[in-house]
């Protein structure tokens, strides 16, 4: 008994391990996720697999806490309490298709990889192992996706030493031949480091500094400045027609994060504007649960929170250029980004505002995980975030 019960907490601290260094923001280090698979098979009890599956996540998810503790300007305990939450969903689905019979471990697994991949349990799918298929089958494409899922499912099964022997050389020869698909020089994306006031404070000496930094930052016309979410804050009529006076005789074209509000709540969106036009192009997706995303809200007639649009726009049309956006919680899960690359985009545009997350590696998480997902499609990225 103290035998199973030392086996179980190494195995336990060793999820620990995989989900805090895994998931540290540096994205050659991904593949150690691929370990949590390999962990959770090999668990005695169904309690055993609970826990494994609950410090894999809580580790990968560690700067959740002090980011909601930033965000709602409180003390730690929400954080705490959502960071538990969110991880309820992670646990439940592995704890429950955990098996005895290592036969059919597997195909167990393959179900709840699914299962965290899309709605609903994919909502909180945070720190998914498929994400590690960026780097180590780099230009596969959706090959490479099914090679990194029949990798984790093998590393459920006896044959384990033999999978993961295989998947370190194919990490091993990613590390040494990684680099990034290349750019169109006419795409700029502009990283801003205004705290908490973008998207907040928005008069009229913003938008000018705004529109100086996208001048500066272009090299003639025709190029497109990408800036991160919520860098507009509420998209009216009299910001579209600031910035496209701004912008007139420049040829330049602005892809920016903004707002739009109604009576019954808002769309974190994407806008495209020029001197002749200017357009809402794109709906998130997912909003962060929780803060934005409250669906409770319209069974007690609440109002005030972000819409989600699951399964709409996955791509824009930008002058013939086909763009798969993902705005912040979308560059963390993995249907937007699956979805997306079915219409096979031409680049990636990924935008944040991870002002609330100073002192945790969640911006380098995000950045990680799209840099993964480009190079597993072999697209562009560009990567626009505010701090």
């Amino acid at each position: 008994m103290h035998r199973d019960w030392l086996s179980s907490g190494g195995i336990i601290c060793a999820a620990a391990a995989a989900g805090w260094a895994g998931w540290s923001g540096n994205v050659l280090l991904l593949p150690l996720s691929a370990a949590f698979p390999a962990l959770w098979s090999i668990a005695t009890t169904r309690a055993t697999a609970a826990s494994v599956s609950a410090a894999y996540f809580l580790a990968a998810s560690r700067g959740l806490p002090q980011g909601v503790a930033a965000f709602y300007a409180s003390d730690i305990l929400p954080g705490l309490l959502l960071w538990l939450t969110a991880s309820s969903a992670f646990v439940a689905v592995h704890a429950a298709l955990w098996s005895k019979r290592q036969g059919w471990l597997p195909l167990r697994y393959l179900a709840a990889s699914g299962l965290m991949a899309v709605p609903p349990f994919g909502i909180l799918g945070w720190a998914h192992p498929l994400t590690t298929a960026g780097v180590l089958f780099p230009g596969w494409r959706w090959l490479g996706l099914v090679a990194m899922a029949a990798g984790l499912a093998v590393l459920t099964t006896r044959f384990r030493p033999a999978a993961a022997f295989a998947l370190a050389g194919f990490w091993l020869w990613s590390a040494t031949s990684w680099t990034a698909p290349k750019i169109s020089p006419a795409w700029h994306a502009v990283d801003l480091h205004l705290g908490a006031s973008l998207g907040r404070t928005s008069d009229l000496v913003r938008h000018r500094d705004l529109v100086a930094t996208a001048r500066a930052t272009a090299r003639g016309p025709g190029d497109i400045v990408v800036l991160p979410e919520s860098t507009l804050g509420f998209w009216t009529v009299t910001v579209q027609r600031f910035w496209q006076r701004e912008l007139s005789g420049t040829g330049l074209i602005i892809v920016a994060g903004a707002a739009v509000v109604d009576d019954a709540g808002y769309d974190n969106v994407v806008v495209i504007i020029s001197e002749s036009k200017s357009s809402v192009v794109y709906r998130e997706r997912m909003p962060v649960p929780g803060s934005m995303w409250q669906p409770w809200q319209d069974l007690i007639g609440g109002r005030g929170a972000a819409r989600a649009h699951f399964f709409a726009n996955p791509v824009v049309d930008l002058g013939g250029t086909l763009v798969a956006p993902l705005i912040c919680y979308e560059q963390l899960i993995v249907w937007p980004v699956l979805q997306s690359m079915l219409h096979d985009p031409d680049l990636i545009v990924a935008i944040g505002n991870g002002w609330w997350t100073s002192g945790t590696s969640i911006v380098d998480i995000q950045r990680a995980s799209a840099a993964a997902w480009a190079r597993l499609f072999h697209k562009p990225l560009v990567m626009s975030f505010n701090t």
